[in-house]
């Protein structure tokens, strides 16, 4: 592999109903198996849910805030230094920011005990904009690694 260019980035349509890029990044990592349409119509179900529970705030503004919310800001990486691992906190970068708050949500909204995945994404995602739930706890978890390990931040390079 060639160590001189960076991957291009490719362009991501925003969807269809809200117009938002990140609801549509966050519809393909929720698709398995090339199944889009079925990624579509359970997130745009968690979001008539949402707006059922919540009639309120808007649906989309519910996702931004709970997206927000997950997004760590810090977490731990590797870094052997004189024979011995240490764990370096490190800021997480944008991209990566979304990416690892994508997978909590998702993983967390599917390991939840509602009937259909809608309503578990819909219950997650509420739980995520009122600051609980188990992606949350992710988030904390991973910034009290990063915390108890800052006195290794000056390995970092």
């Amino acid at each position: 592999m060639s160590r001189k260019l960076n991957a291009v980035k490719r362009e991501i349509l925003p969807d269809r109903k809200y117009g938002s890029i990140s609801v549509s990044k966050f519809i393909n990592c929720l698709m398995k198996q090339g199944k889009k349409s079925t990624a579509e119509r359970i997130f745009y179900g968690a979001m008539d849910l949402i707006t059922t529970k919540l009639p309120d705030n808007e649906s989309v503004t519910v996702f931004t805030q709970a997206l927000e919310n997950v997004k760590p800001l810090l977490e731990v990486k590797s870094r052997r230094v004189g024979g011995a691992n240490y764990q370096i906190p490190i800021e997480v970068e944008p991209a990566r920011r979304q990416a690892l708050a994508f997978r909590w949500l998702l993983d967390a909204s599917r390991g939840r005990s509602e009937k259909t995945m809608a309503q578990r994404l819909a219950a997650e995602l509420l739980d995520a904009f009122n600051k609980t739930g188990n992606a949350m706890r992710k988030r904390e978890e991973t910034h009290r690694m990063a915390e108890a390990n800052k006195a290794f931040a000056h390995y970092r390079w």
